[in-house]
């Protein structure tokens, strides 16, 4: 039986539905978080409506405190898929995203969607898998 312990940290918005911020299996190795959207972990609210630069920043800092409490960061990422709303995005979203991940980058998909939760802009979510300790 996979043990599995659920990732909760307030440095990232609550989930907004029966879901967690993230779950690690394997013995602690892998993490599996939820699409984040441009939510302010305070607020609960969408930061940087129509500007997907302040969006994707936003779902980069969420997605590293999940990462963080899990004890991980962005070099143990092994996967992302990125959502868009508008793939006329995808420049602006790579070149932040790009920032994150300088060194063997994960495996990703990108697509566009027909719509977000709280009409984001962006969502991303990511595998990871804690190096040896």
């Amino acid at each position: 039986m996979t043990t599995r312990s659920v990732i909760h940290t307030d440095k990232a918005p609550a989930a907004i539905g029966p879901y967690s911020q993230g779950v690690v299996v394997e013995g602690g190795r892998t993490l599996y978080t939820s699409g984040q959207i441009a939510l302010d972990p305070a607020t609960g609210e969408i930061v940087g409506p129509g500007d997907v630069k302040a969006q994707t920043i936003r779902v980069l800092d969420n997605l590293a405190a999940i990462l963080d409490a899990a004890g991980m960061r962005f070099a143990d990422v092994v996967r992302c898929g990125i959502f868009l709303a508008d793939l006329r995005d995808f420049a602006v979203v790579n070149e932040l995203y790009g920032a994150r991940f300088v060194d063997n980058p994960p495996a990703r998909a990108t697509v566009q969607v027909a719509g977000l939760p709280k009409g984001a802009l962006v969502e991303i979510d990511a595998i990871a898998v804690a190096g040896p300790r």
